[in-house]
């Protein structure tokens, strides 16, 4: 087994070059051309191509070799890959996408959650919102981020499906995206926060309608913080 610090950076070189076009679709690698390229080990590559492989990222065939498979095929719901195009150089076309994602996905999430959310999930929300609304105006984006992180995560899992909650790390990846490639205001906006506080009171209050209003505010201010960046 390899450590994990190897692991994880060849798995972010090769992200790199894969979402650039270095690697490009139908390139075809052998696993000692990846050891020097990469300067790695065997036992690394191995495991790697092993995450690749269940991305649908490469295949990999005896006597044929480590084949990248075109973009389409990949597992575009991946945190993984989520991190490699907001990483990459079309960042701004990946954002758009996840915004017109969490539009069909985070609303519906909201109205559920006032309906399921348990009592430690409504805490959970009062929390994360109490926090965004004491580090925002701070401008302090890293304890942001993370209050932020943690309430979009748990509205997810209040909303009792599987299905909606799985998304818990594409949502991070997003929003912990464009905080990391200075995609966000100084001092996030007053606005976005109130409605988050809304969210949190409407869950609280079993009101799924004014939830999902709320929600729906949200993800289109995002869209269009990223569609003026565009």
């Amino acid at each position: 087994m390899s450590k994990p610090g190897l692991h994880d950076a060849l798995l972010r070189r090769l992200g790199d070059d894969l979402v650039t076009g270095e690697l490009a679709a139908g390139t075809v690698l052998t696993m000692e051309q990846i050891e020097d390229r990469y300067g790695v080990s065997r036992t690394v590559v191995r495991e790697v191509i092993k995450v690749l492989q269940s991305l649908g990222v490469v295949t990999s065939r005896r006597r044929v070799g480590i084949t990248v498979q075109p973009e389409h095929a990949w597992e575009a719901l991946s945190p993984v890959i989520v991190q490699w195009r907001l990483d990459g150089p079309r960042r701004l076309d990946h954002l758009r996408e996840i915004s017109e994602l969490r539009r069909g996905i985070e609303p519906v999430a909201a109205a559920l959650a006032a309906q399921r959310a348990s009592r430690d999930q409504i805490e959970r929300l009062r929390a994360a919102v109490t926090g965004m609304s004491v580090t925002g105006p701070a401008g302090d984006l890293t304890a942001y981020l993370a209050h932020d992180v943690d309430f979009h995560q748990c509205l997810l899992e209040a909303s009792g499906n599987p299905m909606l909650a799985s998304l818990t790390g594409l949502v991070k990846e997003a929003l912990t995206g464009r905080t990391t490639h200075d995609l966000m205001p100084a001092t996030p906006e007053p606005q976005a926060i109130a409605w988050h506080v809304e969210i949190a009171a409407a869950v609280g209050a079993g009101d799924a309608v004014r939830a999902e209003e709320a929600a729906r505010l949200i993800v289109e201010e995002a869209r269009s913080a990223v569609e003026d960046l565009r």
